[in-house]
């Protein structure tokens, strides 16, 4: 089911100005603070009458200026979760997700308790009010809540923001679950979020799409650092090998071996990495002699360089595009060019536990 986005809407002097399709699976809006992320979203939920345009879920055309459409947010079957879990404090888990339900069309497939329980790991909590919550519960509670009324689109506005790094870590593969469920829209102004979760990734900077695509071609691209170049990464692709006894995983990334921290999943699985581009060192020869375990082959696909005295590199490599953030002394002093071939040497701690998610699909596969 996909996501038809064609709005414009001006307030004060900030003008939202965009048109995208999402596709099916988790569609992030990612950008810093103030480029439009929450207008955009709160249009989509009917919150906010955009002055012109249109937006539909599939067949299902929940705004069109041209037909002076425009349902109101109990009509568009939406399950909307903010940042704030917003559970009634009176009732307990299990009155909460009944209530989503309530809310579900009796045309639509009715969804299943029992299995939206087990998926989010809620059963123990059923019993409980929100205040005997931690935040990690309740935001799964919300999510619960949300899926059970039967939504054509399910609406993330920063679902995390509020929460600690645990809790984080704990919602995280709760989303990458729900990927298959319903098309989702979610917010983020965090990269880790969108190299976990996002399917497809629609950038926005001061009201304007910049960059949309799969998240692996958006990420890999030096061009699109809405955050700025410190948080600049891109996603690999690797399978688990083997788990050795000093606590480290050996992860297969396009036929070369990637050191990790010991990571859960089973030999076998799949797993998306987000690798930092400062944490990527480039060198001409294969290097020898180092500390650092994880060497990939590489060439150069486009040397950028920055404001300052930094350059980023954009790289090929046997597991997918990879970024590299050094200096511009440095891109010199190795003559990197488009077409030349290096090495590239990635810390074997550097990739931290929130960086590394499962893939979105069957078709994700290295």
């Amino acid at each position: 089911m996909s996501v038809s986005v064609q709005i414009t809407h001006t307030q004060g002097a900030f003008t939202l100005d965009v048109a995208f399709e999402a596709p099916p699976g988790i569609t992030v809006l990612f950008g810093r603070s103030g480029s439009g992320k929450t207008t955009l979203i709160n249009a989509v939920a009917g919150l906010l009458r955009p002055q012109a345009g249109r937006i539909a879920v599939e067949d299902h055309v929940l705004f069109d200026s041209a037909r002076g459409l425009f349902l109101p947010p109990h009509k568009r079957r939406l399950g909307y979760v903010f940042q704030e879990a917003r559970l009634f404090p009176h009732l307990s888990v299990r009155q909460n997700l009944a209530y989503g339900r309530w809310f579900a069309p009796r045309s639509a497939p009715r969804a299943d308790l029992s299995r939206v329980v087990e998926m989010l790991g809620i059963g123990p909590l059923l019993d409980r009010r929100p205040a005997a919550l931690s935040g990690g519960e309740k935001q799964r509670v919300a999510i619960g809540r949300a899926l059970l009324a039967a939504p054509g689109l399910i609406l993330a506005d920063e679902p995390l923001a509020a929460l600690d790094e645990a809790r984080k870590a704990e919602i995280l593969p709760y989303f990458e679950r729900l990927r298959g469920e319903v098309p989702i829209l979610y917010v983020s102004h965090s990269a880790a979020e969108v190299a976990r979760l996002a399917t497809t990734v629609v950038v926005l900077d001061q009201g304007r799409v910049i960059r949309q695509g799969p998240a692996a071609e958006v990420l890999g691209d030096p061009s699109v650092t809405p955050l700025g170049a410190r948080e600049a990464g891109a996603l690999l692709l690797a399978t688990v090998k083997h788990h050795h006894d000093d606590g480290l995983s050996e992860l297969d990334a396009g036929g070369h071996a990637l050191f990790l921290p010991h990571v859960a999943q089973s030999p076998g699985s799949t797993l998306r990495l987000r690798i930092a581009a400062h944490d990527v060192i480039l060198s001409r020869a294969r290097p020898e002699g180092l500390s650092a375990l994880n060497i990939l082959p590489a060439v150069v696909v486009e040397v950028r360089a920055g404001d300052g005295p930094g350059a980023m590199v954009s790289l090929d490599t046997p597991a997918g595009r990879l970024l590299a953030r050094i200096t511009g002394r440095s891109a010199t002093a190795l003559g990197l060019a488009p077409g030349v071939r290096c090495h590239a040497v990635i810390k074997t701690v550097a990739v931290a536990p929130e960086n590394i998610g499962a893939p979105r699909s069957a078709e994700e596969q290295p």
